[in-house]
């Protein structure tokens, strides 16, 4: 596994991540401390800001999980994925994205661009 698929395996990890100590360690393992998030209805900096941004989102969908479609893109410190976010009860996907991850010098993300293609009620 090349160090940019290493990279997006713990974002997501850290994004499917429910439980509080769960969270916090893989966002710990995922983004750097200074980590920056943006996407069109949130932009937050640091772990403790992601966690919660995780857990808010995890309460507006319950039962919901990202999942990676398709295969990464990547060059130098970049890498490009898409996404959606797929119910365990029913298989549906009211949400999908791409992001664009920014890469530390230790493999974890330093920042995010998340773009939304999908959104409920749009």
């Amino acid at each position: 596994m090349s160090a940019h698929d290493e990279a997006v395996r713990r974002y997501f990890t850290a994004w499917n991540a429910e439980h509080t100590d769960d969270l916090a360690k893989a966002v710990a393992e995922a983004f750097t401390e200074d980590a920056g998030y943006t996407d069109p209805l949130a932009a937050v900096q640091g772990h403790e800001a992601l966690v919660a941004l995780i857990s808010a989102t995890h309460r507006q969908f319950p039962g919901f999980e990202f999942r990676q479609t398709g295969t990464s893109d990547a060059h130098h410190d970049l890498v490009r994925f898409t996404w959606e976010l797929v119910s365990r009860t029913d298989g549906s996907a009211p949400v999908a994205g791409f992001d664009v991850v920014t890469l530390a010098p230790d493999g974890r993300v330093r920042a995010v661009s998340g773009f939304l293609d999908r959104v409920p009620g749009a």
